[in-house]
């Protein structure tokens, strides 16, 4: 089975229609398994450009830093412009494409989630697929963050120096203080990010798993024991939107991503997304984005829709 450069392996057999491709994680052979590091370099020469321009969703987490050169990388029909310091942040189950990776040069640390112990999980709000996905630290961070890179990636390549399970436990340690420290950048004096609040962290993660069954503001409150303004309260506190507008932005991200990335009808589509047929789905993608989903589909797609 092929080995696809983002430290994976590709599926032998591939369906008809176009999908997007979900790439699972794979250590390279006789390493811990969890964690790679590499440079772009290393990935080219793994993944042809053809299938790195493609679109991919990774169950494993991205991180990418620059030393020197640019990159253009797309997630979630978003695309961002990485500078030598910037960090990419790529979680499991968002869409992305490579630009050139050609014209970059840094570090990519690609990692399973489980890899790190929970705690570590936790105050790193590694499962947040709200987090900013680019960030350029300042002076303080960028040189605690470059320290923490150049650590983890020696001892990525000092496998054999160490008894294998001591190797990876220094690993999972370096590798929690890069995630910690890139979580919790500094904030200007008088400018403090709040916390997510419990009430908050579990509506997302009762929505990510309910979005296609449900998406009424009531049926999550009574789910998890709230009133309607108490999630609200909690969704406008940590990411600026009130609970039903959060509900809508992550059924129109998946729409967005199936008609984007996939060759399923609008028709299927809309049974996926739990909505009754696919007239109630046109318009409800046409409320909330002023194009039909056909007409999404093409704006995004040229020719090849």
């Amino acid at each position: 089975m092929a080995r696809d450069r983002s430290g994976s392996h590709s599926r032998s057999r591939q369906p008809a229609a176009r999908g997007i491709p979900e790439i699972p994680f794979a250590a390279p052979p006789g390493t811990p398994a969890g964690v790679e590091v590499l440079s772009p370099a290393d990935l080219q020469r793994r993944v042809s450009p053809g299938k790195l321009a493609g679109p991919q969703r990774p169950e494993f987490h991205h991180l990418l830093t620059l030393t020197s050169g640019s990159l253009r990388h797309t997630v979630d029909f978003t695309g961002y412009s990485l500078r030598p310091g910037s960090w990419l942040w790529v979680r499991p189950g968002q869409v992305q494409q490579w630009g050139d990776v050609t014209r970059a040069e840094g570090t990519l640390i690609l990692f399973r989630q489980d890899f790190l112990d929970q705690g570590t999980a936790t105050a790193a709000r590694v499962e947040d697929l709200h987090a900013p996905v680019l960030s350029t630290p300042g002076a303080d961070d960028a040189e605690a963050l470059r320290i923490a890179e150049e650590h983890l990636t020696r001892e990525f390549h000092a496998l054999g120096q160490l008894p294998l399970e001591v190797h990876t436990a220094a690993l999972r340690h370096l590798l929690s203080v890069l995630v910690l420290r890139l979580a919790h950048l500094a904030t200007p004096v008088g400018s403090p990010v709040p916390e997510p609040d419990e009430t908050y962290l579990r509506f997302r993660d009762a929505l990510e798993t309910g979005f296609t069954r449900t998406r009424r503001v009531e049926d999550y409150a009574h789910m998890l024991g709230y009133s309607t303004r108490t999630l609200s309260r909690a969704t406008l506190a940590a990411v600026g939107l009130g609970a039903k507008e959060f509900i809508d932005r992550r059924v129109v991200l998946e729409a967005k991503r199936l008609l984007a990335h996939s060759d399923r009808t609008a028709a299927r589509i809309a049974d996926q997304l739990g909505f009754v047929n696919p007239t109630q789905f046109s318009k409800y993608f046409h409320q909330r984005t002023g194009q039909s989903p056909i007409g999404f589909r093409r704006s995004v797609r040229g020719n090849d829709a």
